[in-house]
């Protein structure tokens, strides 16, 4: 197990175990590019989306009997650069907070929508605590993660990134094209141009760069933080799993704090 795995509240089937699943994706999808999709078909799809299900439940089952054989967890640190990523909060703030997010995850949903917000209120936007944004889609089991991360992006463009992201985190059952570019013109965002960047995969590559990044420090689930000391370049800290309540964000940033 690895060692960083301190809870089950987090969406994840770990990267390396999804290797053979995407390539048996790869080869039957060769099978059937030139034939259109039977009821046949269809069926196998669902019984292959099933049996991913119930890998995943097994997977946390697993880990959940690991974690209470073994105990706690220890610490694993990670130091990112994080030029040019969004950043929400004061860049002098003492500490910075980085989510490795998938927006169709129900987990990161749960950090969103019950702890983030708190997170902003009495640390971001008092200047205590920098904030930001990178992403870890799983779209091999959360099919318009992708789609969300590369949006999330093209809405930076038009400067309505943090806008978008409320949207999308709030609201993951929501991350179609069509609800996504409507979601734009809501936000008086050009949904042409939107439309556009989306659909041209424009930001692909800068998702994936992303992902690597995250596996390289041994994030494997969303949503996973990084909470430590800001550094000229971004952050010196330690990963946190999955979508902790409030109360054990505010533990460790006393801790960080009380250095």
């Amino acid at each position: 197990m690895k060692r960083f795995l301190r809870s089950t509240g987090f969406a994840a089937l770990p990267l390396v175990l999804l290797l053979p699943l995407v390539a048996q994706d790869a080869k039957e999808s060769k099978k059937k590019k030139a034939t259109a999709i039977t009821g046949e078909q269809a069926e196998q799809i669902l019984d292959e989306l099933r049996d991913i299900r119930q890998l995943l439940q097994q997977q946390q089952a697993t880990l959940q009997a690991l974690s209470e054989k073994n105990g706690p967890a220890g610490p694993t640190r990670a130091k990112l650069d994080l030029s040019g990523f969004q950043m929400l909060g004061s860049k002098d703030a003492p500490l910075t907070l980085v989510e490795f997010t998938d927006y169709q995850c129900p987990y990161c949903r749960q950090f969103h929508v019950n702890v983030f917000h708190e997170l902003k209120k009495n640390y971001i936007d008092t200047g205590k605590v920098r904030f930001y944004s990178r992403d870890l889609p799983l779209d091999q089991i959360h099919p318009n993660a992708m789609r969300a991360a590369e949006a999330g992006r093209c809405a930076a463009d038009q400067g309505q990134f943090w806008a978008m992201r409320e949207l999308m985190g709030s609201n993951p059952d929501k991350l179609d094209l069509e609800n996504l570019v409507a979601e734009a013109g809501t936000l008086k965002m050009d949904s042409k141009t939107f439309r556009t960047c989306v659909e041209s995969q424009k930001y692909k590559e800068s998702v994936q760069g992303d992902i690597l990044e995250a596996m390289k420090i041994g994030a494997e689930a969303t949503p996973t933080f990084v909470l430590g000391k800001s550094t000229p370049q971004g952050v010196d800290g330690e990963l946190i799993v999955g979508s902790q309540p409030y109360a054990e964000f505010v533990k460790q940033i006393s801790k960080l704090d009380s250095k």
